[in-house]
């Protein structure tokens, strides 16, 4: 995830958006859409949702409250979503872990990431990158992989059954590396210990570790972007590197309960991806590290199918499990 510093700068940068949200808002007429954010506030979930809640007021014609539900890697806002009304009153903003992976990783989830809801909406994704810390002998993707092979590593995660934790030990059980896990409670302890050689290398959602990268304090060898990042033309990508695979991106969409009508799904939708293609507001997500990637509700469960094949792949080959 990103960076809780980074993303509560960026939700300041929102400016006019942030500043309406945090007065109350009344209800006129229509009953309020509750927009479930399965994270706590200041992180980019809630930026996003917080961004939707202010572009969708005026084009459905009702308020839209953020409700932040965090707990058990998304679990506990998701499934108070799968369980309410399909009346369209209630969505949740989930991400890659709470509507795919969590699939295979929970033999206990009390939800079906596929039946339990009805896409609504993809919105955005965020790029994945694989960082060492300034002072690692390893100066390229090639090269750490060879010194995992000669010798015991060890790799930070944001936290245990997270995209950075999958993603890394996909990458060390497909090229024969040898290193150990060592999960953390968010992404700044997580980038903390690599830059100071605590660990050796980390996949981070790139917005969370540009700043230090930037700054030379951590090396990034790869990054899971399609092209270079124009503001970061060294950092090659993760097929240049010879490992596209593990690196997929951290995607975010919304969904409504199992059963949710097609029409109300539709309008949700139509007023959802009118926040993120509007110009200002696309530029606002931009410069808090999302890539746009709209999808209505039939694009984005077609998406959602292939992803859910693509983490069980995943899950099945690093064997990660959580309590659920």
């Amino acid at each position: 995830m990103i960076h809780r510093r980074s993303a509560l700068r960026a939700l300041a940068a929102l400016g006019p958006i942030a500043a309406s949200l945090s007065r109350p808002a009344r209800a006129q007429g229509a009953p309020p859409l509750h927009l479930v954010v399965p994270a706590p506030p200041g992180g980019p979930t809630d930026i996003l949702a917080r961004v939707l809640a202010e572009g969708a007021h005026p084009s459905l014609g009702r308020i839209v409250v953020v409700d932040n539900k965090p707990g058990a890697g998304g679990v506990i806002g998701s499934e108070a979503v799968a369980r309410a009304a399909p009346d369209g009153n209630t969505i949740v903003l989930g991400h890659n872990q709470t509507h795919a992976s969590n699939q295979w990783m929970m033999p206990n989830l009390p939800y079906d990431v596929l039946e339990s809801f009805t896409p609504v909406a993809r919105l955005g994704t965020v790029h994945h990158a694989l960082v060492v810390g300034a002072d690692s002998p390893s100066r390229s993707l090639a090269e750490l992989i060879g010194r995992g092979r000669r010798e015991e590593l060890s790799y930070a995660s944001s936290q245990a059954g997270s995209a950075s934790h999958v993603i890394s030990e996909t990458l060390v059980r497909r090229t024969g590396m040898r290193a150990v896990h060592v999960p953390y409670r968010g992404a700044a302890p997580a980038a903390t210990d690599t830059m100071t050689g605590v660990v050796d290398f980390y996949t981070a959602t790139f917005p969370s570790v540009a700043p230090l990268v930037r700054d030379g304090k951590l090396r990034a060898l790869a990054i899971g972007a399609p092209a270079r990042l124009p503001d970061f033309p060294d950092i090659p990508t993760a097929t240049e590197a010879g490992q596209p695979e593990p690196f997929v991106d951290a995607w975010f969409g919304l969904f409504a309960p199992a059963q949710t009508p097609a029409p109300v799904v539709e309008r949700i939708a139509g007023a959802m991806l009118g926040v993120v293609q509007d110009p200002a507001m696309g530029e606002k997500l931009r410069n808090a590290g999302f890539t746009l990637a709209p999808q209505g509700p039939g694009e984005f469960a077609a998406f959602q199918k292939q992803e859910v094949a693509r983490w069980r792949e995943m899950v099945r080959l690093t064997g990660v499990k959580l309590e659920g």
